[in-house]
Order: structure tokens, then C-alpha cells, then sequence
């Protein structure tokens, strides 16, 4: 049996960024839906609000995304 360590190096070094730019993407969405209820709570101007929901609304529908695609290349 023979181990070819460039191609299991390369498969840890993708898994390890990908991985923490999931975690990452969905940190930032946590991240806008507190500084939305913060800025509804503070009573400030509207746009922020929105702005900062839709923010974390996008990165909510790229961790899916990701998912979806991780989901895809294991199947297909």
C-alpha cells in the first residue's frame, strides 16, 4: 500500500480553509442579526436595520449554498 501524502496534504489543506470559512460566513450572519436588534432597539435609523439583516441574510444563503455544493460532490 502506498500513500500519496501531496494529494492527502492538498485534501487537509482545502478541508481546513473551507471549514473556516463556513464557520467564519456564519459567524458574520450571527454577528448582523444581533447588530439589527441592537439598532431596532436603540431606536436607530431604519436603513441600518435592513442593512445589517440583509447582511446576515446573505451570509446565511452562502453557508447553505456551500452545504449544498459539499452535499453535491458527494453524491454525484
Amino acid at each position: 500500500m502506498k500513500i500519496d501524502w501531496a494529494a492527502l496534504g492538498s485534501v487537509f489543506g482545502v478541508s481546513l480553509a473551507v471549514t473556516v470559512a463556513l464557520v467564519g460566513l456564519f459567524t458574520l450572519g450571527i454577528v448582523g442579526l444581533s447588530k439589527q436588534e441592537a439598532a431596532s432597539a436603540q431606536g436607530g435609523s431604519g436603513g441600518s436595520a435592513v442593512l445589517a439583516r440583509t447582511g446576515a441574510y446573505a451570509c446565511f444563503v452562502l453557508c447553505v449554498a456551500a452545504v449544498a455544493y459539499g452535499i453535491h460532490l458527494i453524491v454525484a
